[in-house]
């Protein structure tokens, strides 16, 4: 069984594409940023903790001995300085506007934890994110939507009113919050295959022709 620690909406659609069954188990740590973390070693910190907090439930949220235990974490980064979600509509406006005409990344470390044995395997992706010239008009209008508030760095890439990023050229899933083609990867080592095709679902499901897909999925130097 694969058991999800998170109760994400996005991530929870991003799963499904890999025709595998699960069910949702949210996980609440403590997401504070340490003195000094790189984006990187936030996020693997961050994935591991949700992955071992949910693994190690008993009563009656146990997780079944043969659970793969799923969890994912994402921030934004502008440089060193990790962008979290906006605590109020006045954050989102200013991490929206210092975010607009340039280029940013969003780290995603995804931790798969086997139940039986407490094996972890973690993996990262980050994605180079160009945001197009938006106006403030755009940028209000979109903060009274009350979308930007529970996401990292205030904006959704999949917004449909909103659009807020330009030619991206690499892992759009990354962005929405779980690159799936590097989660594969991580499940074909404990010898677990999605029953889908995931680069065609996955492009599919978010309109988008990945580039990168093969180099994850294929190269030898990869897996």
């Amino acid at each position: 069984m694969l058991i999800l620690a998170s109760n994400s909406p996005r991530r929870k659609e991003l799963l499904t594409l890999l025709g595998l069954p699960f069910r949702a188990c949210p996980a609440e740590i403590d997401e504070s940023v340490l003195p000094g973390e790189s984006p990187r070693a936030y996020v693997l910190r961050l994935a591991e903790g949700k992955a071992r907090a949910v693994a190690a439930r008993g009563g009656a949220a146990q997780i079944p001995t043969g659970s793969l235990v799923i969890a994912a974490d994402t921030t934004v980064a502008d440089g060193s300085d990790i962008l979290g979600k906006p605590e109020d509509e006045q954050q989102a406006m200013e991490m929206l506007t210092r975010l607009r005409g340039h280029l940013h990344q969003v780290y995603t470390a995804v931790a798969v934890l086997r139940a039986a044995d407490g094996m972890l395997l973690l993996d990262t992706c980050a994605t180079d994110v160009p945001m197009r010239e938006y106006s403030q008009a755009e940028i209000a209008t979109y903060v009274a939507t009350g979308d930007p508030l529970d996401k990292a760095g205030a904006y959704a890439i999949q917004h449909d009113g909103f659009h807020p990023v330009e030619l991206l050229e690499g892992c759009y899933a990354n962005v929405v919050g779980l690159p799936l083609c590097h989660l594969t990867r991580l499940l074909r080592k404990l010898n677990v295959e999605p029953q889908e095709n995931v680069p065609a679902a996955c492009q599919a499901a978010l309109q988008y022709n990945c580039p990168i897909f093969g180099e994850i999925l294929y190269n030898p130097k990869n897996k």
